[in-house]
């Protein structure tokens, strides 16, 4: 018999046997059992998450004449013609390579046909997103006059692709990502079904490496098992991964730890000696220091952590855009080890600090503007070198050095415009924060969706929408990337039918801004509660009397004095 590849073996054949979607699968489920059929249906999420399965599935369990439960009998023939791709009323098709107009003008004049051997006709159409703008326009002529017992499902693993009009039109279901558990749960019983032994470390890589999809989580299991001798143990998976074992990432950190760099590359050619990529090792590396983030056991410090982060996210870059990768990771450990700073950031610290030693101002000192996680001044009026940099500090006017670089440019009239314009608009920020998990993953790039879960939403209205950040470098991080921002705002448009543009600011500047904002309106038109429920607090006048009046001005009648 031809061997079968483990995934498409082991491919979900029932609602009931897929792994990691049970809300989609029980909504399908009902919708099959009280007989109300859409149609058309957009299925979108990572890649391996089940979408196709679930599509063909769903095309059994709506024409199976021994149907149960929302279930397709996987018995009759119609179930099993189905199952091998011959039945001629369930058709299937990748619109990558078929993505032109005549193809989909085609399926409309064929979708006027009526069934001739099932009860609905069924069109899957795999990554959508690869549609033309000219078969987008074609296939939504169809999607608005649909013919009885036709039935559309699309899949794509890029939703914010998607037009407008086509999602406003279909049923749309959020595959998500399959959780490193249940992936590995499912690899378990797989080995167990075919009588193979293995070690539970080697699953937990393989589920670990998959990111999410139980497609590749599978492949990797195949390859690891014609890569061992009947045994599944854990080096065979780190081979095939290419993943790096917890015992090498924890020499390595154990070297940085303590700025030994010359250990922390010996470590670091024992890792490339086995082979392994340099981008696979500063991700399991970026990783670990997440980990170690979260470990309250941990000795090292958080801002050593955030530092290292800030370090290991700005080598991944380079790692990927260089031929040279292992350079690349030498430099990446050499910064690591020597808690490295931006040469230009330390030009600027070091040029601050001599400008305030010159003014002698009776001020108490205050920090430069927060750069992401910057070491202390240097002390004037000595210039202490950082890593293998020394700076030449030159001799600035001190009435512009003593002027901090500001990472994110703030427009006040802007914010201040957006503020107004929460206040005109209060429903609209709730109406956001309803939508906002929805925005979040549909972003698809892990980094991206981290960056927004650390932000908050301050205000908003159909116009602007105002966002805050601890750190300024996470303000700039967000505001400099120009394809998130596109994305944000196709994905507001599609779940609240507008699209505001999007500002983010730290939550120093916040304050500063939000105290000017009140103070403008101490003596003019409320501020709304939305946009000013913390102001008070924070921006209170020197003399209670006057604190009192803003927060009775702000706040009306839910404020209450009370003598102590």
């Amino acid at each position: 018999m031809v061997y079968q590849a483990l995934y498409r073996k082991y491919r979900s054949q029932t609602f009931d046997s897929m792994i990691g979607q049970e809300v989609v699968t029980t909504t399908l489920k009902n919708a099959i059992m009280n007989d109300q059929i859409s149609h058309a249906y957009l299925f979108s999420g990572p890649r391996g998450t089940g979408k196709t399965s679930a599509a063909k599935i769903f095309a059994k369990a709506i024409n199976c004449p021994n149907q149960k439960n929302g279930e397709p009998c996987n018995a009759c023939d119609i179930c099993r013609a189905i199952t091998r791709g011959t039945l001629e009323d369930v058709i299937e098709l990748d619109a990558a390579s078929n993505n032109g107009v005549d193809e989909i003008r085609e399926i409309r004049d064929k979708s006027t046909y009526a069934a001739t051997v099932a009860k609905y006709k069924v069109y899957i159409i795999d990554e959508v997103h690869m549609l033309s703008t000219g078969a987008f326009n074609a296939l939504l002529k169809t999607l608005e006059e649909p013919t009885p017992g036709v039935v559309f499902i699309l899949a794509t693993t890029e939703l914010q692709k998607i037009p407008a009009t086509i999602i406003s039109r279909v049923q749309r279901f959020a595959f998500k990502a399959i959780s490193t558990a249940d992936i590995r749960g499912h690899l378990a019983e797989i080995l167990n079904d075919e009588s193979i032994q293995y070690e539970d470390k080697a699953l937990e890589i393989i589920a670990k490496s998959a990111e999410g999809g139980m497609r590749d989580a599978l492949s990797l299991l195949d390859q690891a098992l014609s890569f061992s001798d009947g045994l599944l143990k854990e080096k065979d998976a780190l081979l095939v991964t290419g993943a790096i074992s917890d015992e090498a990432l924890l020499a390595y950190v154990e070297a940085l730890s303590h700025s030994d760099s010359k250990a922390a590359l010996t470590q670091l050619d024992k890792v490339f000696a086995e082979g392994k990529n340099m981008l696979r090792f500063a991700e399991d590396l970026l990783s670990h220091f997440r980990d170690l983030l979260f470990d309250e056991k941990s000795e090292i410090s958080h801002d050593k952590l955030y530092r290292w982060i800030d370090i290991a996210i700005d080598s991944m870059k380079l790692i990927k855009e260089t031929t040279q990768t292992k350079i690349a990771a030498d430099v990446m450990t050499m910064k690591l080890a020597e808690n490295f700073v931006a040469p230009q950031v330390q030009i600027e610290q070091s040029q601050a600090a001599h400008t305030v030693k010159r003014e002698n101002s009776s001020a108490p000192k205050k920090p430069a503007e927060a750069h992401f996680y910057q070491e202390p001044l240097p002390e004037p009026p000595g210039v202490e070198p950082v890593g293998n940099f020394i700076p030449e500090v030159t001799k600035a006017k001190p009435r512009k050095a003593a002027k901090p670089a500001q990472a994110v440019p703030i427009n006040r009239e802007s914010i201040f415009k957006a503020l107004d314009e929460a206040v005109e608009e209060p429903d609209t920020i709730q109406q956001v924060r309803t939508v906002w998990n929805d925005v979040i993953e549909s972003l698809g790039s892990p980094r991206d969706m981290a960056l927004l879960k650390v932000s908050k939403l301050t205000a908003g209205s159909s116009k602007h929408l105002l966002l805050t950040v601890e750190q300024d470098n996470l303000a700039k991080l967000i505001t400099s990337n120009a394809a998130l921002l596109d994305m944000i705002g196709n994905s507001l448009s599609q779940n609240c039918g507008f699209r505001p543009e999007i500002i983010v600011i730290s939550e120093v500047k916040w304050r500063e801004i939000r105290a000017e904002y009140a103070a403008q309106h101490k003596n003019g038109s409320p501020v709304s509660e939305s946009t000013q429920n913390e102001t008070e607090a924070e921006t209170k006048t020197e003399t209670e009397t006057e604190g009192v009046q803003l927060a009775q001005q702000l706040f009306g009648d839910k404020v209450v004095e009370i003598d102590d």
